[in-house]
């Protein structure tokens, strides 16, 4: 994950804040950390109220499943053996902006019990982690209960929910679980407990996941870029490649901008976005006004209808230029990849917008 630029960390908040509410108005909102600084994201918030910085990232990840229907219910295979009172399942790799599966198995009656998972990440923050269970009574995901550890350790949390069931050996009972990190990659361990409501504690092995995303880059653009009015187009590209072991699914680019000189804000009209389309050659993207916040952007065409298959990768070729009345400007602006409403690369690609 390419870190932003000296420059860029030096940005006003105010470019700042339109560079997320770019982020936020095409992708959704972001996951904190370094896909969007987080300090960014508060200066989206604290300074502007209004258009798609209303969208903007938040530092703890809440992803309850509010959908009027119902879900089928997931397939929950027992795990462990018949010695063992309280197993534990993790799939071993969770990718950024996708469920993976987990489950608890009980093979003792529990009256009233609670079930913990203890968890420690590695690399991220674990705030950035969410946790469901299927709840066949309502027969949709739902959030289990937090408990932070506190500020002195962002990478320990306590998640936990209430359960009681009559199971034993023979008949084992099996809560189904899913897991989704949308910060950044690294590991993450669970080790899951239950009291049994009567005094006694068990305990599961810990498990571990390894939590990663695509690998994505940018050619052609270098530092100091400038773009003089009325000239030639820069051309540029952007490579995402699934290097993971699950496919991608909705996976989505944008391109965005923000840059003002005195009271002059740079505008769409002042930027002329292409996209080269396999089959259709080069075409316009049109930006997008960022409501209203001065920023713009512009969602890029998808390079396939299907989901980002294991090892495939996802090429999008641009071309910009600036008009010829465009005002003379320090152009903050820059592309970002993701899947759904998770952000999973962010790049700045600042330029300056020249007389000649």
């Amino acid at each position: 994950m390419a870190q932003r630029p000296v420059g860029a960390r030096r940005a006003t908040a105010g470019s700042a804040a339109m560079v997320v509410a770019g982020l936020a108005l095409v992708i959704g909102a972001a996951a904190p950390g370094q896909a969007v600084p987080v300090a960014a994201a508060a200066g989206a918030r604290t300074a502007l109220s209004c258009g798609a910085a209303a969208t903007a990232p938040v530092a703890a990840a809440k992803r309850t499943n509010v959908a009027a229907g119902t879900e089928t219910a997931p397939v929950a295979a027992a795990t462990g053996n018949a010695a063992q009172r309280l197993s534990y399942s993790l799939a071993p790799e969770a990718p950024i902006g996708l469920w993976s599966s987990s489950n608890v198995t009980l093979r003792t009656p529990i009256s009233k019990g609670t079930v913990r998972l203890d968890v420690t990440t590695h690399g991220f923050i674990a705030d950035s982690l969410v946790i469901q269970r299927y709840d066949g009574k309502s027969h949709r995901w739902v959030d289990l209960d937090v408990r932070p550890s506190g500020s002195e350790r962002p990478d320990r949390k306590t998640f936990s929910f209430p359960l009681s069931v009559a199971a034993s050996p023979g008949r084992p009972a099996t809560v189904a679980l899913r897991v989704q990190a949308i910060d950044r990659p690294g590991r993450l361990d669970v080790a899951a407990s239950v009291d049994d409501g009567h005094g006694r504690t068990y305990r599961a092995p810990t498990r571990s996941a390894v939590v990663d995303r695509p690998t994505a880059s940018v050619a052609g653009w270098p530092g100091g870029a400038g773009l003089v009015r009325g000239g030639a187009a820069k051309e540029f590209a952007l490579t995402v490649k699934n290097t993971t072991k699950r496919a991608y699914p909705a996976l989505n680019a944008a391109y965005f901008a923000y840059g003002q000189s005195g009271g002059r804000a740079v505008m769409p009209r002042d930027l002329v976005l292409q996209q080269y389309v396999p089959g259709h050659g080069w075409q316009r993207v049109s930006l997008v006004p960022g409501g209203c916040d001065p920023g713009m952007s512009a969602a890029l065409v998808p390079t396939a209808k299907t989901p980002l298959a294991p090892g495939a990768t996802a090429v999008y070729r641009m071309r910009l230029a600036v008009a010829g009345d465009a005002p003379v400007a320090d152009v903050e602006a820059g592309v970002a990849v993701g899947s759904g409403d998770t952000s999973l690369y962010y790049r700045t690609l600042p330029f300056k917008i020249r007389a000649r």
